[in-house]
């Protein structure tokens, strides 16, 4: 019960200064904090922040290389632009609301432009340091967490101009982080091919592009022999590209002024439009939409002056014009498209007949699934009302209502058995967690039609579960994971979801959507302590931790492990390992060899790889034994 005589005076007024603001609400700044196993995770929001003011130098016309280097902890960008004025290092950094990108004729389109980026950048950082080479001269300033603990004087230098910045996420905030080289890589391919002619040097890899975005598709999706070439059309403030594969689905990336936009926007609403428009307009005939669109893969980038976000992460334009003056971006995209693609398409007859059989491909099996489609739809939604397979949270990912943190925070657990899925209910997060009970081993559905997904009642009920059936556009539950047993079948069903949605949504896992749940093997503990161990490694260090005979208990399946103790493992230090689509990852090859017929190269593989597991036991004394024995 609060107390009624809390006294509300002007002490109780306080004002918070930049650091202490950003510490107190980072969400407000770099989005969701997460450990890294997201590509959207706060530390890889810092290294954005950093690179993006070295490539708006770039774009601007200072500097063609930028070098970074990043290891576990710590990260470097050295640019070689204009280097911040030597009298105003500090502020730059430390001051929010001072920046250059305010002067109009200093930054024109520019990435960053409200001059709190490298702010928050250097408050959510154990370690900051600036240097600034310019003109002969160089500049160093240190922070801790924002705080300033060295000025250094201006010095002479022979280093080139430019700007260098080094900083190492605040443990304290970014809980267990790791960067995953992956994401980085794509993060820093995506600066590569916005920006031609620049160099960025990144762990001694050097990502240069020629294409643009021609080169971006070509890298992110399969060789596929069938797919018609890359159409890539460039204007001014404007630039696409544009096939069609043979997944099912759709695939974009979408970029504003070299911003990712990842969760879409104006811009990329107005480049599906305008497609549709346009393929209907040249073949003079009114294709479905959904069939136009059906498998397509497509990039658009557009330069804009001050750009509207949704958010401070930049991850949403909103609805603005192109310039002051200027037509709506909508339009600007639509009547770009409508003529390029139009002039493209009359030049070039084959990529026009290719793409036809395509849409006319689209269109064949639209029909042939439709009455199926239309009856599984109908028990779907009679299903829903009381969807025993589903316990939902309250708030969902594509709520434009919803708190932004929590949206990020929303995930559905993918279980198998009544007792993994109790634990997991009852110790679940009811805001943002929800869980769907598989029956037991779903269909194997490798090489099957998207047809199956209508006939099979569950992978119906999982698909409007997930609210996918059109796109991702409005998914639910900002990340998927698949939450089953750490054996032999738990690893099966693992497999046959993976496939699902590699089948049938590969743009669900491309972005990043989907995880595995890690949960502990073991529980190692005295009467003072308890420490779960996700290795056998670390089981043998929490036992040379703790010493003297502790209890070890191996969990054998997840409905082992009480609700209590779940909710230790899906709250705030959850372990999500992403799964993760690489570049020479072809997805029909990836399915073929793991859920194809079992060939004599797939035994060969798992015999190669296959581990015995030992005898884990429980008894301490036994234990001990074990690893002395061990050490010996």
């Amino acid at each position: 019960m609060a107390e009624k005589n809390v006294q509300y005076t002007e002490d109780s007024i306080r004002s918070l200064d930049w650091k202490e603001h950003i510490r107190l609400r980072p969400g407000m700044y770099i989005g969701k904090l997460g450990d890294g196993s997201a590509q959207d995770d706060g530390i890889y929001v810092l290294v954005k922040e950093v690179l993006d003011n070295s490539i708006d130098e770039h774009m601007m016309g200072y500097g063609r290389t930028i070098e970074v280097k990043i290891s576990e902890h710590k990260v470097e960008v050295r640019d070689y632009g204009r280097g911040i004025p030597l009298g105003k290092v500090i502020d730059c950094v430390s001051k929010i609301n001072t920046g250059g990108k305010y002067d109009s004729g200093a930054f024109q389109k520019s990435v960053g432009l409200n001059g709190v980026g490298t702010k928050a950048v250097n408050a959510l950082s154990e370690n900051f340091k600036v240097q600034s080479y310019r003109d002969g001269q160089t500049k160093v300033a240190v922070f801790e967490k924002g705080e300033l603990i060295e000025d250094r004087p201006i010095t002479s230098t022979s280093e080139r101009n430019g700007t260098k910045i080094v900083f190492s996420p605040d443990s304290s905030v970014f809980k267990n982080y790791h960067f995953i080289p992956e994401y980085l890589e794509n993060q820093i391919w995506n600066y590569a091919f916005l920006n031609a002619g620049l160099t960025v040097n990144y762990n001694g890899k050097k990502f240069f592009s020629d294409k643009g975005l021609h080169d971006l598709l070509d890298r992110r999706l399969d060789d596929d022999s069938e797919r018609y070439p890359i159409i890539h059309l460039k204007g001014e403030d404007i630039e696409m590209a544009l096939t069609h594969t043979n997944q099912y689905g759709e695939e974009y990336y979408s970029f504003v002024n070299g911003q990712y936009t990842t969760q879409g926007g104006t811009h990329l609403a107005a480049f599906r439009e305008a497609l549709v428009r346009a393929i209907r307009e040249f073949y003079k005939k009114d294709y479905d939409a959904s069939d136009i669109r059906q498998s397509i893969a497509g990039a658009i980038a557009v330069r804009v002056q001050e750009p509207v976000f949704e958010s401070q992460t930049k991850t949403k334009l909103g609805s603005h014009s192109v310039g002051p003056d200027g037509p709506t971006l909508r339009t600007f995209v639509n009547d770009f498209i409508k003529t390029e693609l139009d002039n493209y398409l009359h030049k070039n007859p084959d990529t026009a007949n290719a793409m036809l059989k395509r849409i006319l491909q689209s269109e064949r099996e639209r029909k042939e699934i439709s009455g199926i489609k239309k009856l599984a739809n109908e028990r779907a939604k009679k299903a829903n009302l009381h969807n025993k397979k589903l316990r939902d949270c309250r708030v969902h990912y594509d709520d434009p209502k919803a708190n932004e943190e929590a949206k990020n925070n929303t995930m559905l657990f993918i279980t198998e058995g009544d007792s993994a899925s109790g634990s997991i209910t009852k110790s679940r997060d009811v805001q943002t967690q929800a869980v769907f009970s598989l029956r037991g081993k779903p269909l194997n559905c490798f090489g099957m039609t998207k047809k199956v997904v209508y006939e099979n009642e569950e992978f119906n009920l999982l698909q409007h579960a997930l609210n996918i059936e059109d796109g991702i556009e409005s998914l639910r539950y900002r990340k998927i994971v698949i939450a089953t047993d750490a054996d032999v079948d738990g690893m099966h069903i693992r497999l046959l979801i993976m496939t699902y949605f590699l089948q049938f949504f590969p743009d669900l896992v491309k972005n990043g959507h989907l995880y595995i749940l890690d949960t502990p093997l073991f529980r190692v503990r005295n009467k003072k302590e308890t420490i779960y161990c996700y290795s056998d490694e670390e089981r043998r260090n929490a036992i040379a931790k703790l010493g003297n005979k502790p209890e070890i208990t191996r969990f054998k399946g997840l409905g082992e492990i009480s609700p209590d103790e779940f909710g230790g493992f899906i709250g705030e230090d959850i372990r999500l390992e992403p799964i993760i689509l690489k570049k020479d990852t072809k997805i029909a090859d990836l399915l073929s060899f793991f859920m194809g017929k079992n060939t004599p190269h797939r035994q060969n593989f798992i015999i190669d790889r296959l581990k015995v597991e030992k005898d884990i036991v429980d008894d301490p004394k036994k234990a001990k034994d074990k690893e002395e024995t061990e050490a010996a």
